[in-house]
């Protein structure tokens, strides 16, 4: 069931650079370690409403629906656009300030779970990733995609914590030069305006 080829796959989908990694990064770098951790940890959350899509089937349904679908796209690219305004002001989620503290982990945590829940696609993409590596027995269906979603999660976890905190490292030396906060509010400003675009181009 869980199988190394499992595991080799689910790391390189997790690893490569999306929403949640690069909103981990940008709260590492803007409120250090502890938010970080926070924004890892609402991200990891944010996956389960798909697994549980994936599971019970609607998934399919979503993809069926191309009112469903485009709804729940549209909530996810104003999402997108407002926290990149947001950065490109230096005043939302993402932006990198010197005069920012923690803040409140529970909101950190909140947009990173949002981010997830509002894209559409992860919920097929569950639905598309772990039936290959089901053993192929109904009665245990379920469970199997539950325990491999349980190790995605933890994978998503792990990984996107490590960014994070790496990001937070790094926090003092970035802090102390305003030219580089700008320079970083403007980049994740451009990366989150160019995924929400991307996800207007999705198709059901």
């Amino acid at each position: 069931m869980i199988t190394l080829q499992f595991l080799l796959t689910a790391f390189v989908v997790v690893l490569a650079p999306g929403t949640g990694v690069v909103y981990t990064l940008a709260t590492g770098l803007g409120r250090g370690r502890r938010a970080a951790l926070a924004a890892a940890l609402g991200c990891t959350f944010g996956i389960v409403p798909a697994l549980l899509a994936a599971a019970l089937g609607l998934a399919a349904v979503l993809h069926a629906s191309a009112l469903l679908f485009t709804t729940i796209k549209i909530a996810g690219v104003a999402y997108l656009l407002w926290m990149a305004w947001g950065a490109l002001r230096q005043t939302g989620a993402l932006a990198v300030r010197a005069d920012r503290g923690t803040g409140s982990l529970f909101r950190v945590a909140w947009r990173g779970t949002l981010l997830n829940v509002l894209n559409p696609k992860l919920s097929i993409f569950f639905l598309a990733l772990l039936p290959p590596f089901l053993s192929g027995a109904p009665e245990r269906a379920a469970l199997e995609m539950a325990a491999l979603g349980g190790v995605f999660m933890a994978l998503t976890f792990v990984v996107f914590a490590i960014y994070g905190l790496f990001a937070g490292t790094f926090r003092n030396r970035v802090l102390g030069s305003a030219r580089a906060m700008s320079w970083l509010n403007r980049s994740f400003a451009a990366i989150f305006a160019l995924l929400a675009g991307r996800l207007a181009m999705e198709r059901a």
